[in-house]
């Protein structure tokens, strides 16, 4: 973890161990909480896995599901 001061408001330094109490956690991990809240969604995604098969069945763009048959087995079984 890093070790940073900021300063506050006084009023926000109130709201912020008032609302810390409520929670009965620190005003430290309150801020921590806080900024996760914030950035929630911004940070960079993880590489998929699945990500790496995108493309690996190309075709020339004609429905082949009407015909799977004959593009699987060679002939139109019933």
């Amino acid at each position: 973890m890093h070790r940073t001061q900021i300063l506050l408001e006084q009023e926000q330094y109130r709201l912020l161990g008032i609302e810390a109490r409520k929670k009965g956690i620190s005003v430290s991990a309150l801020v921590r909480n806080l900024v996760d809240a914030h950035f929630q969604g911004e940070r960079e995604p993880e590489t998929d896995p699945l990500e790496s098969i995108i493309g690996i069945g190309s075709g020339t763009g004609e429905a082949v599901g009407r015909d799977h048959n004959r593009y699987l087995y060679g002939s139109a079984a019933a």
